[in-house]
């Protein structure tokens, strides 16, 4: 089993108590070697959601090396974020792994680096064949929210 790294301190105390929705997965696991979610990805973003009511919280700590204009995340990182957080939403609420049809990002503030951040997401609606999901990266700190997300998933065959 590939074991997370424990959360930043900066996270911790907000994250106590919160059940991880997939805490350690094998090296073989589909998403293992996911840019965005996989824990075996040598250089990956390694995002974690943890559930809450109605969807997932993730502890968002965006490192200098995706730096885009001065100060700020580049907006493709800030979409891999988003991304995933959305994905993580329709695991939890529907229990389906699916992939990315369509994601629209408003980015509504430079989202700053090295700086603590929260993703959140939702699911909007459960079809057959796709879930349409939103979210949202805020400032952990005041919750100012920073870029928002729309997303469709199709669900995998399986």
């Amino acid at each position: 089993m590939l074991v997370p790294e424990p959360l930043p301190e900066v996270f911790r105390e907000r994250f106590a108590g919160l059940e991880e929705q997939c805490p350690a997965a094998r090296a073989g696991d589909v998403y293992a070697g996911c840019f965005g979610c996989g824990q075996a990805h040598p250089s990956g973003l390694r995002v974690r959601c943890f559930k809450v009511e109605g969807g997932v919280v993730s502890p968002i700590l965006i490192d200098r090396r995706y730096e885009g204009p001065p100060g700020a995340a580049h907006g493709g990182i800030v979409a891999a974020y988003l991304d995933e957080v959305l994905a993580g939403a329709v695991v939890r609420a529907t229990g389906r792994l699916a992939v990315t049809g369509e994601l629209t990002v408003r980015y509504v503030r430079p989202v700053p680096l090295a700086t603590p951040l929260a993703g959140r997401a939702q699911l909007v609606a459960d079809r057959e064949r796709y879930a349409d999901v939103e979210g949202r990266i805020e400032d952990l700190a005041t919750a100012a929210v920073l870029a928002t997300a729309r997303g469709r998933f199709v669900f995998m065959r399986g």
